[in-house]
């Protein structure tokens, strides 16, 4: 059942393409292409799936809590883009996140729940912002924005149950942890 979740978890880290939260790739902003693009990115599903196992590694209310910081707070920096508003370095902020979130995972003691909350909401400012300032005049973004958190809740969860099943198996946590933050030097780099 182990090795189930964390096959689960490593799926659409497989399938990701390299970085993709790129200012200038989205022309349409409709639900499913919000749904759809977190998928797409190896930067965007690595943070969320580490930010899933940090908050099955605090346990309790943190499982809740912490992806749903992130949601809010990648909204935020959603709403920052779409109104203009300069959020500088915030690719430098997506490619921190991995190795950040994934040295935690490494580590495999999150900090306390409200630093890991704080700590994710600042790096979901610019996973959000990176979306925002792509939206058009004439969009909304409200579905687009919907749907990409909504997958982004998807792989929290993805990255909860692997989290779960890690628990007990400090091997493989230090190792997924190494994979994120290893590919988050790789994506710096590239």
């Amino acid at each position: 059942m182990k090795s189930t979740r964390i096959l689960l978890a490593l799926g659409p880290m497989m399938a990701a393409t390299p970085a993709l939260a790129h200012v200038g790739e989205h022309y349409h902003w409709s639900f499913a292409a919000g749904f759809t693009h977190p998928f797409g990115g190896v930067d965007h599903v690595l943070a969320m799936l580490s930010v899933g196992v940090l908050a099955a590694l605090l346990g309790g209310r943190a499982i809740w809590f912490v992806p749903a910081t992130f949601a809010a707070m990648m909204l935020v920096g959603g709403g920052l883009g779409m109104a203009g508003v300069v959020v500088p370095a915030f690719e430098i902020g997506i490619v921190a996140s991995m190795i950040v979130l994934g040295a935690l995972v490494t580590w495999g003691k999150p900090l306390a729940p409200f630093a890991t909350m704080a700590l994710v909401g600042f790096f979901a400012v610019f996973h959000g912002y990176a979306h925002g300032v792509e939206r058009t005049v004439e969009d909304s973004g409200l579905g687009y924005s919907a749907g990409f958190a909504l997958a982004s809740f998807s792989l929290h969860g993805l990255g909860i149950l692997a989290g779960a099943g890690m628990i007990k198996n400090e091997r493989a946590t230090r190792v997924s942890g190494i994979a994120v933050t290893l590919v988050g030097v790789w994506v710096a780099f590239s």
